[in-house]
């Protein structure tokens, strides 16, 4: 993927974000530090474009809900900043790779701090399988199968792909 092929994808998830909930009311994004953080100001961005009105942005830090403390280092990224209630909102957690879903578990579990969403749903710009746990998106930017032994980044210019150095 190319900067132009993100941008697309983008606004595609955009647009149905807006679909599936009928609008933008009650609807909040939080990105995920620090890859998804970029891509939650991107689709926030892009809401706002479409719709005349840039939803409640904020970002969550998912270090110490980790199930792996202990098995690596624990290194917060950078602070959460929530400054809304989450309850009985529609929540688009943001993230930009998707792999085993043990991040995205530590999220559903960091976002009971900042109250009880009427509903969460994930955005994310590469999903490259290799799931652990029972975790799907519902918006995808592109669905791309790789080995265990490969790296993927997603950045605002593109998507890179390489081997894991050890």
């Amino acid at each position: 993927m190319e900067a132009e092929d993100i941008k697309r994808a983008t606004w595609r998830m955009a647009h149905e974000i807006i679909e599936r909930n009928h609008g933008l009311d009650g609807v909040v994004i939080v990105g995920l530090q620090t890859g998804g953080v970029w891509l939650s100001v991107e689709i926030a961005d892009a809401l706002g474009e479409i719709e005349g009105v840039r939803p409640p942005l904020g970002t969550l830090d998912v270090a110490f809900h980790r199930d792996d403390i202990g098995l690596r280092p624990l290194l917060p990224e950078a602070p959460t900043q929530i400054p809304f209630s989450l309850d009985n909102q529609a929540v688009v957690i943001v993230d930009d790779v998707l792999y085993t879903g043990r991040t995205i578990r530590a999220a559903l579990d960091a976002l009971n701090t900042y109250g009880r969403p009427r509903t969460v749903q994930l955005a994310v710009m590469v999903d490259r399988g290799h799931r652990e746990l029972p975790i799907r998106p519902d918006y995808v930017g592109k669905n791309l199968p790789t080995r265990r032994d490969e790296m993927v980044d997603a950045y605002l210019d593109g998507v890179d792909i390489g081997e894991v150095v050890k």
